[in-house]
């Protein structure tokens, strides 16, 4: 039977222990494992593998020796409780080697569990799934988290008390950032606030963010829109002795510019854009962004990303004598002066 992606949230927090087995499959490994733990987890328990009540097979040793899977299926434990047989990394070429097996599952053996990556509709483990009375089968898409998935991280992770403002920047956090990332960040933020009873705020939530591998060149570019012209010369000398390309901070810079553009030139306002930009800004940045926004205004941020896009040009013209990083320079003096009027 096919499981929705809504009610795969659910079933993957309560499976039911009697069934045959359930497939899970899609193009992120990251978000399959995790899910697998999850659903393993709450088959055989926080003990179940301590209690030789969990079997992990490779789909390849399972093709060397179909045999494994069957024995593993019908192996009676010594502890009592649910028991499972977890395949991983199954393909097609393995479907001849696990589908006898399963084929002869009966009532009271291990359940099996199934990882794989893309599958087509053609495919046997993916038929054999679809079709079955007794088996789920479950695609992970590559589409940002739920609210119910949220909330259910949130719920796992121990973390009840959050301020509005702080689930809508997590929210936007976990559309930005892997899942195996976001779970991290959420573990850190449990101990962040042990035995602090005050609500979660977005404050808190940046304390325990993943930090950008770009961080200078975004101060560079919050100097810029802030019009701190006498900031920019030491920072950029950093940045120079960094490595840090002309190019790409002329790229950095384009990028935060048409955000502060689509977020200024929003049909509704400033507040309406800063909720709809991609990749969502979140945290204590995203009233910073906002304040730009708006001190700018979308005509103004026009002539700025005018005035970037020359740049950018005369950076990749082949007649350009001027050191590039010069000219960024003076492009990023201009843009600061230009806030200022």
């Amino acid at each position: 039977m096919k499981l929705s992606p809504r009610d795969a949230t659910g079933y993957f927090a309560r499976p039911e222990a009697d069934r045959t087995g359930l497939l899970i499959y899609g193009a992120d490994g990251m978000r399959i494992a995790l899910r697998r733990q999850e659903v393993i987890a709450a088959l055989v328990g926080p003990q179940g593998e301590e209690e030789m009540r969990l079997t992990r097979l490779p789909a390849a040793e399972i093709r060397r020796d179909p045999a494994l899977l069957a024995d593993a299926i019908k192996a009676v434990g010594f502890f009592p409780g649910p028991r499972v047989v977890f395949v991983e990394d199954a393909t097609e070429v393995h479907a001849p080697a696990i589908l006898p097996a399963l084929e002869d599952w009966r009532e009271g053996d291990a359940q099996v569990v199934i990882t794989a990556g893309q599958l087509k509709p053609t495919s046997k483990l993916r038929k054999f799934f679809e079709s079955h009375r007794n088996a789920y089968a479950a695609a992970i898409y590559d589409n940002p988290p739920t609210r119910v998935e949220i909330e259910a991280e949130l719920k796992r992770s121990g973390l009840t008390d959050l301020s509005q403002d702080a689930l809508r920047d997590l929210s936007a956090l976990a559309m930005a950032i892997d899942p195996g990332d976001f779970r991290q960040t959420l573990e850190k933020l449990v101990l962040y606030k042990h035995g602090d009873a005050t609500p979660v705020t977005p404050a808190d939530l940046a304390a325990v963010a993943p930090a950008s591998t770009e961080a200078e060149i975004d101060d560079m570019l919050d100097i810029v829109a802030e019009a701190k012209a006498a900031e920019i010369g030491p920072l950029m000398q950093r940045l120079r002795a960094q490595g840090i390309q002309p190019v790409t901070l002329c790229i950095g810079l384009m990028r935060h510019f048409r955000t502060l553009y689509a977020v200024a030139a929003a049909p509704g306002g400033a507040g309406e854009g800063i909720n709809k930009v991609r990749p969502p800004v979140y945290g204590p940045r995203r009233d910073r962004v906002l304040r730009q926004a708006q001190g700018w205004g979308a005509l103004k941020l026009q002539q700025a990303l005018t005035e970037i896009t020359e740049t950018d040009l005369a950076l990749r013209s082949a007649a350009q004598t001027a050191p590039a990083m010069a000219l960024v320079e003076r492009s990023l003096i201009r843009l600061a002066m230009m806030a200022r009027r």
